[in-house]
């Protein structure tokens, strides 16, 4: 598909509130046009094949190696990630752990979870609803607090990585690896700039510049001050608001957000599509704070649920439903129904069809030969045929077998038994149709008579998985069409 992008234009006042609230550019913008009219998408020329493209001319910085490793470490993440879990290893050990301090560092967990999942993803990131001005504040200190980056600059990283899902443009690429896609993608510079991705939504959002623009002192208070002044205010337990709400919080909030990159790309299933690494599961949702079903969020990423199950653990959108329920969330996008179900529908056949390629079925009827009948009473005298709605069928290693007993297959030896077969006799179930068709070794000249068509066809392949060149007369049918297109072909 391409992804060539028009530039973004400022929708008209009825349409406003499709989009969060927007504010104007500031005057010194650097992407503002002299002119003063909105800005270009950062990918407005980008090319159809821009993947390839720039792969082929974008330069790519030299690898890693031992001389030149001490120059290519991001220092400054390297020191977030590990002075932070070793002032709560070192503080664990010399600071009790009072009750009040570990339920109030639970708390601003989620509170500072909920910052990064239903504010930088969900609403920034994304635009999967709007929100009043008084919960873009709460959520934008909520996500300094989880310090990993201003709205801008993680919101600019996560479009890039689902429009590059996969690719060498994604930032946090999971075909590179576990680690990688955790936290190696922060801890050394990039090879190469991550792929093209328009923010100058953001740019337009005053809220967003605010945060940006304080960024540093809101990491600061909003990631160790204020929980620490909480706890110390609150039953005078300073130390321990740093050490649990601050450092060993800060902690877990990382590597819980970090999952959605490395563990929701690895453990669990793909019910909506497999092309690429995102997965469902409960394990992932228990710790990302409900963004664990990552396959239906990169299907429907404007969708603000990530569960689409009442019971699936998914407390961001429950968040973000409550805040809708008073006047705080408008505009709540929802992806149809019906499109999430053809999704699941897509996957479901697919998985079918892997089934029923290992499977061995009936021989093709114009595979086998054409008797005439009299041929076929000749042929009866020496083994045990027997014809059932046009086709030949040797019982060879059947009469045995039967659960009604020899004699009832004997005395239709050189007959036809149709009439015996489908209810005459007994009305024989699913797998005694499709055990007898693997059993034809021919037809009978001139077939079944007319209205006995539909019992030519066994049970098993009355409703069958056909791929788009096995649809005769389809405009899709080609030889060289898609083998992992399904349909139903009844």
């Amino acid at each position: 598909m391409s992804t060539v992008v028009q530039t973004r234009k400022t929708p008209p006042p009825e349409m406003a509130n499709i989009t969060p609230p927007l504010t104007p550019p500031l005057k010194k913008a650097k992407l503002e046009k002299p002119n003063g009219k909105d800005e270009l998408s950062a990918d407005n020329n980008v090319p159809d094949n821009y993947v390839a493209w720039t792969l082929k001319h974008q330069k790519e910085l030299p690898p890693v190696t031992l001389d030149n490793f001490v120059q290519n470490v991001n220092w400054l993440t390297c020191a977030i990630l590990t002075l932070t879990p070793a002032l709560a290893i070192w503080g664990a050990f010399h600071t009790k752990l009072r009750w009040e301090t570990a339920v109030w560092s639970v708390i601003y967990y989620l509170i500072t979870g909920l910052g990064i999942t239903a504010g930088y993803h969900r609403l920034w990131a994304h635009r999967s609803y709007n929100a009043a001005k008084p919960l873009q504040y709460f959520l934008a200190m909520a996500g300094a607090g989880a310090v990993e980056g201003s709205i801008k600059w993680w919101s600019r990283g996560h479009r890039a990585h689902h429009r590059y899902t996969d690719t060498e443009l994604d930032p946090y690429n999971a075909h590179r690896g576990f680690f990688y896609s955790h936290v190696g993608w922060m801890l050394l510079k990039p090879r190469r700039k991550p792929g093209a991705a328009d923010v100058s939504d953001l740019s337009r959002s005053g809220v967003v510049r605010w945060q940006h623009r304080w960024y540093i002192y809101l990491i600061l208070g909003a990631g160790f001050i204020f929980p620490m002044l909480v706890a110390g205010l609150g039953w005078g337990d300073w130390r321990g608001g740093l050490i649990y709400a601050g450092a060993a919080r800060l902690c877990f909030v990382h590597h819980s957000t970090f999952c959605v990159n490395s563990l929701a790309h690895w453990l669990g299933e793909a019910p909506f599509d497999d092309k690429h690494t995102p997965r469902d599961h409960l394990i992932t949702a228990l710790v990302t704070v409900g963004e664990g079903y990552h396959n239906f969020h990169h299907q429907f990423p404007m969708d603000y649920r990530n569960a689409i199950k009442w019971y699936q653990y998914d407390p961001t959108k429950w968040f973000i439903w409550t805040m809708h329920k008073l006047g705080l969330a408008t505009h709540l996008k929802v992806f149809p129904d019906n499109e999430v179900k053809k999704g699941q529908l897509t996957m479901q056949l697919k998985k079918l069809r892997e089934t029923q390629d290992v499977l061995n079925w009936a021989p093709d009827p114009s595979d086998l030969p054409v008797i005439s009948w009299e041929s076929f009473e000749q042929q009866s005298l020496k083994r045990p045929l027997v014809v059932v709605a046009g086709f030949i069928h040797d019982l060879s290693s059947f009469l045995d077998e039967h659960p009604g007993g020899r004699h009832f297959l004997t005395k239709n030896i050189g007959k036809d038994a149709t009439t015996a077969f489908f209810g005459g006799v007994y009305d024989h179930s699913n797998a005694a149709h499709n055990f007898l068709s693997m059993l034809r070794v021919g037809v009978i000249h001139g077939g079944c008579q007319h209205g006995l068509e539909d019992r030519a066809v066994p049970p098993a392949q009355r409703l069958r998985i056909a791929r788009y060149n096995e649809l005769s007369g389809s405009p899709y049918a080609s030889s060289t069409a898609w083998s992992d297109g399904e349909g139903i072909l009844n």
